[in-house]
């Protein structure tokens, strides 16, 4: 898989956690898979085949590196960034999803009590494809995240208004695919060459400062 640029990249949500069960908004907060989540982890490695995938990036947070370490093992390798994280919802963490949700379109722009906006959420996103663009020549790449990861991605790579992609109804598929053309490339550039100009002015945050390491396959 030899081209001149990023060529897909395939995301996967998490399985099914604890708080899902629960109807909690993680958030986040740092919380396991349910038994049911770890059978799906084992389905989303199915779905993708030996010699299918170049890498797979995971966000840091739990649910989400476990369903990458359970789907894939050591047959692909796999980094961890915490750019993929779910959005903040700050004092809203943890609270029933139907909270979260009576807010989402408050918080397109502006964030959420004590926490993040969808904006910001989706520039840690984009700064996490720049690099992968730089470093990954003509990859198929697998992000395993959240919805705010998908929220981004559907802004970034389709392309679709931010608050078209906030306010869209969740409906779970077995994976998402978006082919990285040209006129993608050019915008994501442009935009991180943007977010990293406004950058340099200011100290950054751990979070956006977090560097993307290598995880031990087989985390259980």
């Amino acid at each position: 898989m030899t081209t001149a640029c990023l060529a897909t990249i395939v995301f996967e949500t998490h399985a099914t956690s604890l708080d899902n069960e629960a109807g909690f908004a993680s958030g986040h907060c740092d919380v396991d898979l349910s038994p049911l989540g770890v059978e799906q982890a084992r389905e989303l490695g199915a779905r993708h085949p030996d010699g299918s995938l170049d890498l797979v990036v995971a966000s840091d947070l739990l649910r989400a590196r476990r369903t990458a370490a359970i789907a894939f093992g050591d047959r692909v390798p796999l980094e961890i960034d915490a750019r993929l994280r779910e959005c903040d919802y700050g004092h809203l963490t943890r609270h029933p999803v139907a909270e979260i949700d009576a807010w989402r379109s408050r918080a397109v722009m502006r964030p959420f009590p004590g926490g993040e906006s969808y904006q910001a959420a989706t520039e840690r996103v984009r700064r996490c494809l720049d690099d992968l663009y730089r470093r990954q020549p003509g990859a198929r790449v697998l992000l395993v995240g959240h919805r705010a990861t998908l929220m981004a991605l559907e802004h970034l790579l389709r392309p679709m208004p931010l608050a078209d992609a906030v306010a869209a109804p969740w409906q779970w598929q077995p994976g998402w695919e978006y082919a990285i053309s040209d006129e993608v490339v050019s915008r994501l550039f442009a935009g991180a060459a943007e977010a990293r100009s406004r950058e340099a002015s200011v100290q950054p945050s751990p979070e956006t400062t977090s560097s993307t390491v290598s995880m031990s396959p087989g985390l259980t």
